[in-house]
């Protein structure tokens, strides 16, 4: 029974179960890792929703350049 739960419903090995239960040693899921200058969330919504920028405008941005727009709109209004 213990080995079709780790398979089919955790799908992870035995040794990656206790790892992760008593080391807090997250199971790889394929997801990629954020890269380390991503735009936080919200800094990303207030460049969109109120500066007017589109998407396209803000992706290419580095995170220094995003936070100078933002605090940009903030002193001068534009």
């Amino acid at each position: 029974m213990w080995a079709h739960i780790l398979r089919d419903h955790l799908q992870v090995e035995e040794g990656v179960f206790w790892a992760c239960a008593q080391d807090g040693v997250k199971p790889d899921r394929g997801m990629p890792s954020a890269p380390a200058e991503a735009l936080p969330a919200d800094l990303v919504y207030l460049l969109i929703s109120r500066v007017g920028l589109d998407e396209a405008q803000v992706a290419e941005m580095s995170k220094d350049e995003a936070v100078a727009r933002v605090q940009r709109y903030w002193t001068e209004g534009s």
